[in-house]
């Protein structure tokens, strides 16, 4: 059975209506195809930085709770993932089976000697960085890279960190980078990467290069937001400093992002999975636009990510909302129809 929605497309508002012809959108009158639902459609959610698999830091990829990590998403309308840094290399059925979202990845993390968590991802060294970021991301599309860890740890040099972009870059790939100092996130703007994930401690004066180069920054605000009352309990000293000072900043940083051109992308980082509303919210608690905190977690990311939205020939996902989800978010608890691939997946058939 072919299925059907019409409504307000966003990001534009126009009244379309859509049918989908196995996996991709048209336009085209299909006789007896089923009105699945009408209201206010978005492309599907993205959340952009999503470590599904594993339930604790260090434990191995494991392929139920993967799965069930994926249906929670998929219950929250996310119908596309970026994984930068896995538990392990991914099954062949993820990003592929008809109930899990969409996905891209970098596979393993790559980082330094003595930092990251232990159990996760590959230690390189820095000579070795370059080719072994390559090569991940010949393999998968994208190689994730830890620049730098704890307060005192030191960040991956510049010469190294741009030696493993331009690396990763000719072999077709892309590259995410993890920062937590403002080394870090110097380093990787001057690197070239493609995407800063975190951005703590980003020198703002950076942003219009980010913006020059197309760069994203994926800030997943909602996870630090959610640590400051802890935060701000712990006892008094460099890493409460570092941490609090950090996560206080990412907000005004986020809204500078978008004044400058910067993609902001929206990311939810580790369990529990499925709360991208929760990230949505805090965009728009940084003071802009509704319309952009959506974007971040929809057109703009899947553009980013090589999808189309709500037109001919553009992957058939879609979430649809009773009400405007620009002027209620509350309307993002509550999709009438998740579609994926062409399929209603939420509510079940």
């Amino acid at each position: 059975m072919v299925l059907r929605i019409r409504g307000h497309a966003l990001p534009h508002g126009e009244y379309v209506d859509l049918y989908a012809d196995g996996d991709r959108w048209t336009t085209d009158p299909v006789p007896n195809a089923e009105l699945v639902a009408e209201g206010w459609l978005l492309p599907g959610l993205v959340d952009a930085h999503t470590h599904p698999g594993a339930t604790e830091p260090g434990d191995p990829l494991d392929d139920v709770v993967l799965r069930e990590d994926l249906h929670r998403h998929v219950d929250a309308g996310v119908t596309l993932i970026r994984s930068p840094g896995l538990a392990g290399d991914p099954p062949a059925w993820f990003g592929e089976d008809p109930d899990v979202p969409r996905a891209v990845h970098a596979g393993p993390w790559l980082a330094q000697r003595g930092q990251f968590f232990d159990g996760w991802g590959n230690r390189v060294d820095h000579a070795e960085l370059p080719s072994v970021a390559a090569a991940q991301a010949a393999r998968s599309g994208w190689a994730k890279i830890i620049a730098d860890w704890g307060p005192e740890d030191e960040a991956v040099p510049i010469d190294v960190l741009k030696a493993a972009a331009d690396a990763v870059h000719a072999a077709g790939g892309r590259l995410a980078v993890h920062t937590q100092h403002a080394a870090g996130s110097t380093a990787a703007v001057a690197a070239g990467v493609d995407s800063v994930e975190h951005g703590m401690w980003l020198d703002s004066g950076l942003l219009p290069e980010m913006a020059r180069q197309g760069m994203a920054l994926t800030p997943t605000l909602s996870g630090f937001q959610g640590m400051l009352t802890t935060l701000r309990d712990r006892p008094d000293g460099p890493r409460k400093d570092w941490l609090l000072g950090g996560t206080e900043a990412l907000g005004p940083l986020v809204a500078a992002a978008f004044e400058a051109g910067v993609r902001v992308l929206a990311g939810t980082d580790s369990h529990p999975h499925g709360m991208i509303a929760d990230e949505i919210r805090a965009l728009a608690g940084t003071g802009i636009r509704t319309h952009d905190a959506l974007g971040a977690a929809s057109w703009s990311a899947r553009e980013y990510l090589g999808l189309g939205g709500l037109e001919p020939g553009a992957p058939a996902d879609a979430v649809v909302y009773a009400k405007d989800p620009r002027t209620d978010l509350g309307q993002l608890a509550a999709p009438l129809a998740v579609i994926l691939r062409g399929r209603r997946v939420r509510p079940h058939a």
